[in-house]
């Protein structure tokens, strides 16, 4: 036996598994057809599926039936019912109005004058063309197989298509944190595919692997090695993030942790969990169920040489991401001490934390959100040299300490302009343009309106909504009811309007971030 798989005992080896069943469509207006049919069909089987039927009298109650099923395996057409034609009009819907190239569509026609064989294969897209003396239960048996066989194998390179378009649009920027979550589920999609279209999947990896994700812990704080799902697909897709031990069965569970422990591959009934080795930690787990077929010896060294190979991918891309991760504390971390901060102070956390949710509502792109998040710590460089009595000043400045300020403004902005990093560059904007006003009568060089870049604009709203509602060594917390009243009275002079509006209209989810970055 190879040491590289483990195969979980069955309980009852006569135990019939129900593996799920094919979807087959009977349209025709002959109550009769419809009988004969499923009489002539009743133990067909096919990768241990059964047939469902599922019957339409007319070809509008067919396009009914389209419209809410969007899994039907093959239909048996009629051409002539209500109309003359009523079977192509179907036919010539699902194609052309539903957009549907997987369904498998059999004409069966009493008439075959009605309809010429020749001129509806040329004129429609259609699999089979049968007239109904000729479909004897025999025939009929070897038309169905064609046809699921044809659907199945069209539904597997779907599903890698699928899988492949994720894997592509995350190496498109893999730099970003989020494309890991994507670069994730386009693996685990191929890997479904390769075994028979399992659409629930999951990639599970343990706390210390990664902190790219906010795990739902449930009230209770997960260990080091707690497993967790990291990336799914189906039933899985909302269970991301989740503990591993809230997400399955018990008994799957226990099958995840002898994987994990034995660092193998374990089979199970319709459900297979892949352990994928890693250099850098604990390694992860691939865990697919309900699987429509059993495993074979191919599948499994397919299954092999994927475990080894995806867990490198993942780790060079866990290693991007913390890469990032770093350069990101690192540059909080600076504006915090520039900005005279203690570490006790989160004002930048929830500065970035509502410029991205601000960003978000008025429709910024992804790009230039993340770019936001890394800069805005960056936003008031300049300030870090002007003495703290101006900065903490409460009554108002002189035209002397308004010119110290305009003049360190205008210095935090040239320490970085010069650099060619776009997140830099972002950052020496909001530096410059941190005291403008949406009225015209800021500083340095009295921006007006929209002259005023709109992520500019998003930095000095959320700076002066934090300042304002969090004490200070020179001020007390203000009420929100009047930072609420500041916001309004301000809108349309120091701040846009819209992006004011924006943000009062969803007050509670800004509210939400200072109650969870709180001041210690």
């Amino acid at each position: 036996m190879n040491d590289d798989f483990l195969f979980a005992e069955d309980d009852d080896e006569n135990e019939v598994d129900d593996l799920g069943s094919w979807k087959v469509l009977i349209v025709d207006d002959e109550p009769e057809v419809h009988a004969v049919t499923k009489l002539a069909l009743n133990d067909f089987s096919l990768n241990g599926k059964t047939l469902e039927f599922v019957s339409a009298y007319s070809g509008e109650e067919a396009k009914a039936i389209f419209k809410t099923h969007d899994d039907i395996a093959v239909v048996l057409l009629d051409v002539v019912m209500e109309t003359d034609d009523a079977g192509l009009k179907v036919a010539e819907y699902v194609r052309n109005e539903l957009d549907n190239h997987f369904t498998r569509i059999i004409l069966r026609t009493g008439q075959p004058g009605q309809a010429p064989e020749k001129d509806v294969i040329i004129n429609y897209d259609i699999n089979d063309y049968k007239s109904k003396t000729e479909l004897t239960a025999q025939k009929l048996f070897t038309v169905i197989i064609a046809a699921l066989r044809s659907y199945r194998d069209i539904i597997v390179i779907e599903e890698n298509r699928r899988g492949l378009e994720k894997i592509i649009d995350a190496s498109v920027d893999l730099f970003s944190s989020r494309s890991l979550e994507k670069f994730m589920q386009g693996i685990i999609q191929q890997l479904a595919s390769i075994l028979g279209c399992s659409k629930d999947a999951a990639y599970i990896t343990t706390a210390v692997a990664t902190t790219s994700r906010t795990i739902n812990t449930s009230n209770n704080k997960l260990g080091d090695d707690e497993l967790y799902v990291f990336a799914g697909n189906g039933e899985y897709a909302s269970k991301e993030g989740v503990p591993l031990k809230d997400a399955i069965s018990a008994q799957e569970y226990a099958l995840c942790a002898r994987a994990m422990r034995d660092k193998q591959i374990v089979y199970a009934e319709d459900h297979v969990v892949a352990y994928c080795n890693s250099k850098s930690h604990n390694g992860a787990l691939l865990y697919l169920s309900g699987l429509p077929r059993r495993i074979g010896e191919s599948d499994r060294h397919l299954v092999k040489r994927f475990s080894d190979s995806v867990q490198l991918a993942f780790d060079n891309v866990l290693k991007t991401v913390d890469v990032e991760a770093t350069q990101k504390e690192i540059i909080e971390r600076l504006g915090r001490a520039l900005e005279h901060e203690s570490n006790a102070s989160n004002n930048l956390t929830r500065m970035v934390e509502m410029a991205q949710l601000l960003a978000e509502k008025v429709g910024l792109n992804e790009q230039d959100i993340h770019a936001l998040r890394l800069a805005v710590p960056l936003h008031d460089i300049g300030t870090s040299i002007v003495p703290k009595s101006i900065l903490h000043k409460t009554t108002p400045l002189t035209e002397e300490e308004v010119f110290k300020i305009r003049q360190h403004a205008e210095f935090g902005y040239q320490i970085l302009r010069d650099s060619s990093r776009p997140t830099i560059q972002l950052a020496a904007m909001l530096a410059k343009q941190h005291h403008e006003r949406w009225d015209g009568k800021g500083y340095p060089d009295g921006l007006k309106g929209e002259e005023i870049d709109i992520k500019s604009r998003i930095a000095t709203l959320v700076d002066v909504f934090d300042a304002l509602l969090n004490a200070r060594p020179y001020k007390p917390a203000w009420t929100i009811d009047k930072v609420e009243a500041v916001l309004k009275e301000e809108s349309g002079k120091h701040f846009d309007p819209d992006l004011v509006q924006c943000m009062l209209n969803d007050l509670p989810a800004f509210m939400a971030i200072q109650a969870q970055f709180p001041d210690a």
